[in-house]
């Protein structure tokens, strides 16, 4: 799995707390954040797409967004990169790091252990 950028892991948690969302609502939730323009947000939903982590569809005549990436698989694989590349470590990172985040409920944290437990050990994750 390709890791999203910091600023497209922003939309994208923009969009697992709620979906679908317009390029506006997306930017309204984000700007605080982020700190850019409409167009910057325009321009990075663009790139999202073309690189598959959004959907587009038209609801009542007004481009919408929905997130194509799961929630779960994409946090295991920001963790799985941090411990890997910038805590050096050959072991999955303790679930427990993530006890008490907004993000994730318990059955998604349970689902997070389990899937930083079994990542491949070979160098195929960055082929997903």
């Amino acid at each position: 799995m390709a890791i999203p950028s910091i600023s497209e892991l922003t939309v994208l948690k923009s969009l697992w707390r709620q979906q679908p969302l317009s390029a506006r609502e997306i930017h309204q939730q984000v700007e605080g954040e982020l700190g850019w323009s409409y167009s910057s947000t325009r321009k990075t939903l663009e790139r999202m797409l073309d690189k598959g982590s959004v959907r587009q569809h038209t609801v009542h005549g007004v481009l919408v967004y929905e997130a194509a990436l799961e929630k779960v698989d994409t946090l295991a694989a920001f963790a799985h990169d941090f411990g890997r590349r910038v805590m050096e470590m050959d072991t999955p990172l303790p679930v427990n790091m993530f006890t008490g985040s907004k993000l994730v409920d318990e059955n998604e944290l349970a689902q997070l252990e389990q899937l930083l437990h079994d990542w491949p050990e070979d160098g195929r994750d960055e082929a997903k």
